[in-house]
């Protein structure tokens, strides 16, 4: 069965908003209130996804944090991409506000941002010479 012209832009229409409805999803808050130390979730890499419109994105690359300084607003949502050959973490250091767990090579992680503006060095626990800084504000 062949669609006709207007039938072919009625249904890129109807997937274009049922996209728009899912990224719009994808944004809200779970609404427990919780900002502290929300765990990490953890993925095999895929091509990009509409939900992800909006987060920051750090790369591990060279067991090196790319970039090694990232800027965010508060409760920004962090997609962290393991591009080395081997396992990394992605931890705050401190009181540790997020902690990724293991990211294995070619995985994803992700983690919200802490609610409260300030700077959050952070580290690799598996090879501690790894280190980066995400600053809050």
């Amino acid at each position: 069965m062949s669609l006709t012209y207007p039938d072919r832009v009625h249904t890129a229409l109807r997937v274009g908003g049922a996209c728009v409805l899912l990224a719009l999803a994808g944004c809200s808050s779970n609404g427990d209130g919780n900002d502290t130390a929300t765990p990490a979730t953890t993925s095999a890499s895929s091509a990009p996804s509409t939900s992800n419109v909006g987060a920051a994105h750090i790369s591990i690359k060279n067991f090196t944090f790319i970039p090694a300084t990232l800027q965010v607003r508060p409760g920004t949502k962090v997609i962290v991409e393991n591009q080395d050959s081997v396992t990394h973490t992605l931890t705050a250091t401190g009181d540790k506000p997020f902690d990724t767990g293991d990211i294995d090579p070619g995985e994803t992680a992700t983690f919200i941002a802490p609610s409260t503006s300030g700077s959050y060095p952070y580290i690799c626990t598996i090879h501690t010479n790894m280190k980066g800084t995400l600053t809050v504000s």
